[in-house]
């Protein structure tokens, strides 16, 4: 074993320091701050009023149902629909429901089969006094489930997943909804 090169080590440390420097300089010019706040947006209402000042449209299908139950309790924090909404939300949910995974066994057992269950939303938000729309955006959620033989699990085990996909789902377009009502504030001034 040898003793390290004096000229290499100092050179290495320059480097570090370099690269210190450098990362510091990237940081600091990211500005940051808590997305749900109740700091004022331009248009002089916080991020959790306006998202609680949305109404968002009647669906047709369970799962959908699911998705915008978990919105308004969302966007209200368990407040229920805004009874003047600044923003009217359309929003459309299809479902897709695959087999993953089929065990096949000569006997009597019950084998589960594997399934996922994807949910994809699209939607647009629009000012309620104008029509004119603010945003449009597309989120998709899939969630697995066990698929036994017997009818009735199976069919508890697709539900739950919907279920479970429909909340995931639902704070996903929550946080891409507040963003774009962010974007939309910062336009706006």
């Amino acid at each position: 074993m040898s003793l390290p090169d004096r000229e290499k080590t100092e050179l290495s440390r320059l480097l570090r320091r370099v690269a210190l420097v450098g990362s510091l300089a990237l940081v600091s010019a990211c500005t940051v701050h808590p997305l749900y706040s109740n700091a004022p947006l331009s248009t002089g209402a916080s991020a959790n009023a306006e998202l609680a000042s949305i109404a968002i449209k009647p669906v047709r299908t369970r799962y959908a149902q699911q998705v915008r139950n978990n919105l308004i309790f969302g966007f209200g924090r368990g407040a229920g629909e805004p009874a003047s909404p600044l923003y009217s939300l359309t929003l459309s949910v299809t479902e897709a429901v695959e087999s993953s995974a089929l065990v096949q066994v000569g006997t009597d057992e019950d084998e589960p089969t594997a399934g996922s269950v994807t949910l994809t939303a699209n939607y647009t938000l629009t000012d309620a006094k104008t029509g004119a729309v603010i945003t449009v955006g597309k989120r998709s959620i899939t969630a697995s489930f066990d698929r036994p033989r017997q009818e009735f699990a199976s069919y508890r085990a697709q539900i739950d997943a919907e279920n479970r996909a429909a909340r995931e789902l639902a704070e996903a377009l929550q946080l891409s909804i507040a963003q774009d009502l962010v974007r939309h504030g910062k336009a706006a001034s």
